[in-house]
């Protein structure tokens, strides 16, 4: 199942409800929030107290992405004010396999990020433990960035050492998701599918959602 996965970084905070509101009409089914702390990327972005108000706005998942140092220490912050998933950086975890199962803890989905340099042999032995794996296809920190095609080898290799090991955990992809790009990634294995600027960048996020949706659908139909 295809699942397109608004990002909030692109929206206009000032009418943050009412975007993600629209996004949701148009066939959005997860919020993804992405959390930068300008130490492990270079930005900042929001904490807890906004992802509390978007709880307040929306009843769809809330799919938090901590782009930070050290995560352990704010995820029972996140999972408290309404985080439904929490992914964290294979890159920015000293203790993986401990800090996803503190994620699990929290009864939240427990997700493992990796960045365009990192192989996904890297993850070896905690795909067991997690619910969904995030390939960045640009290098994150900033929306609005350029996809990098050498990245859909990853989804290509995650679809496949799923189907050798019998494991469940799903794909997401989160950079330079467009219209241009959208089927080439769903017929690599993405099922996830996190978008910024192609939804809120400019005109209406309801019809941007559903033109990006829908570009997916037909991909992942090409793809069976």
């Amino acid at each position: 199942m295809i699942e397109l996965a608004p990002s909030i970084l692109s929206a206009d905070f000032a009418r943050l409800a009412e975007e993600v509101r629209a996004a949701g009409e148009g066939g959005g089914s997860v919020i993804h929030v992405d959390i930068m702390d300008g130490h492990f990327v270079p930005n900042l972005t929001i904490g807890p107290p906004v992802v509390k108000s978007l709880r307040k706005a929306t009843e769809l998942p809330l799919d938090c992405h901590l782009m930070i140092e050290n995560p352990d220490e704010f995820i029972p912050a996140f999972a408290e004010v309404g985080a439904d998933w929490i992914s964290v950086h294979y890159e920015a975890c000293r203790h993986l396999n401990r800090t996803l199962h503190l994620i699990k803890s929290h009864d939240c989905r427990a997700g493992v990020v990796i960045n365009p340099a990192t192989p996904v042999d890297a993850l070896t032995e905690v795909l067991d433990i997690v619910d969904y794996v995030l390939v960045m296809s640009v290098n994150p920190g900033f929306g609005g960035q350029k996809f990098i095609p050498s990245t859909l080898h990853k989804m290509r290799r995650l679809a496949e050492i799923r189907r050798e090991r019998g494991l469940q955990y799903r794909i997401e992809v989160d950079g330079g998701i467009s219209l241009n790009t959208v089927a080439e990634v769903v017929q690599a294995g993405a099922e996830i599918l996190v978008a910024g600027n192609a939804v809120f960048g400019s005109g209406d996020p309801r019809k941007n959602a559903q033109a990006l949706l829908k570009a997916a659908t037909e991909a992942a139909l090409q793809r069976v």
